[in-house]
């Protein structure tokens, strides 16, 4: 076993940035993540993005990211009249509070920032379709098991909602305490799905038309632009509608399809694609605790029981545990920071 060598399980933001750190120092770093592709609930097939979309101001860590790796950031569309939809009345278009004024989003989605990290990594530190099962610790480190092999480690960061985290094989097992401290942390954003429908252009800005839209009737409750940058058309909406009331997936792209009509006319009924990405309903973001969707952002960092775990050999290292701004995009950079700080020191 390589000295000092460091497992990551979990190739989001936040273990991308954190091997991205470790590489930089020297480290003997591996990274393993279960799905077949990169970026965790960062999503953006196609380049428009089907998980986190925006980059606010004062998120300095995401904004020099993206300056680094010389990715396009453009200005979230705003301009023109929001829509109002009642519960069982029509919808009413006005002039209102433009919400989504300030925000920036990155050309070819975020998802363009998690691989261009991934590309970025040396050869042989990434392994993609790796699942995790347990972990086992003895005198020699850490040892990850996999479905397919064992790897081992001098300490092994968790760079997962901590909720999954919760769900691993622990050898010797954790405390109880340490175990319900995970599973109280809420996975940001877990219990939702996203809609995004596709056109060749985005028509509805020459109506006067901002493309935000807040419904009471639904099924999507929150809607607006995510057009490309400079190209194609595109409208996406957060559901209004729990988990349990979206497995019916023809059903929900019909509502779904229905309600864009109902909003933009009938152009907006057929568009040249309709993606639903229900998060709630993915084993590799949510548990059934997550299955409700949040009503408030929830205080977020590491609790004291998780702080050291297996005394300093296992870390936690999601955005959940980001203190200031834990559950954001900006808040796995954070996370990574942290983490590597305390690697770094050790």
């Amino acid at each position: 076993m390589p000295e000092n060598s460091i497992l990551i399980v979990g190739a989001g933001l936040s273990g991308l940035a954190l091997a991205t750190h470790l590489v930089g120092a020297g480290r003997d770093v591996t990274l393993i993540e279960s799905r077949k592709r990169v970026g965790g609930r960062i999503y953006s097939p196609n380049g428009f993005d089907l998980g986190p979309a925006w980059i606010w101001p004062g998120q300095p860590r995401i904004a020099a990211l993206t300056g680094r790796l010389g990715l396009k950031v453009f200005e979230q569309h705003w301009q023109g009249d929001l829509i109002y939809e009642d519960a069982q009345g029509p919808a009413h278009r006005g002039p209102g509070q433009a919400s989504m004024r300030g925000a920036l989003r990155v050309a070819g989605g975020l998802g363009a920032v998690t691989r261009t990290l991934a590309e970025n990594l040396p050869d042989g530190v990434l392994r993609v379709g790796v699942q995790a099962t347990g972990l086992m610790r003895d005198e020699r480190g850490v040892s990850v098991v996999t479905d397919g092999a064992t790897i081992h480690a001098d300490q092994v960061v968790l760079a997962i909602p901590p909720r999954l985290a919760a769900r691993l094989n622990y050898t010797p097992q954790l405390s109880t305490a340490e175990l319900a401290a995970m599973r109280a942390i809420p996975t940001w954003m877990a219990g939702h799905a996203k809609a995004l429908a596709r056109y060749d252009q985005p028509f509805w800005r020459a109506a006067g038309l901002s493309g935000d839209v807040h419904s009471r009737r639904g099924p999507m409750v929150e809607i607006h632009d995510a057009s490309e940058y400079g190209g194609a058309g595109a409208i996406f909406g957060f559901m209004g509608i729990p988990a349990s009331a979206r497995r019916d997936q023809a059903a929900l792209r019909d509502a779904t399809l229905a309600q864009l009509g109902r909003l933009f006319g009938a152009e907006a009924a057929t568009p040249l694609s309709l993606a639903i990405t229900d998060w709630a309903n993915d084993p590799l973001t949510a548990t059934t605790l997550d299955q409700t969707p949040l009503t408030h952002h929830p205080t977020y960092g590491l609790p004291r029981p998780l702080a050291d775990l297996w005394d300093g050999a296992l870390f936690l290292g999601s955005t959940e545990i980001a203190t200031q701004f834990g559950g954001l995009v900006e808040g796995a950079l954070e996370a990574a920071e942290e983490v590597f700080a305390k690697l770094r020191d050790r």
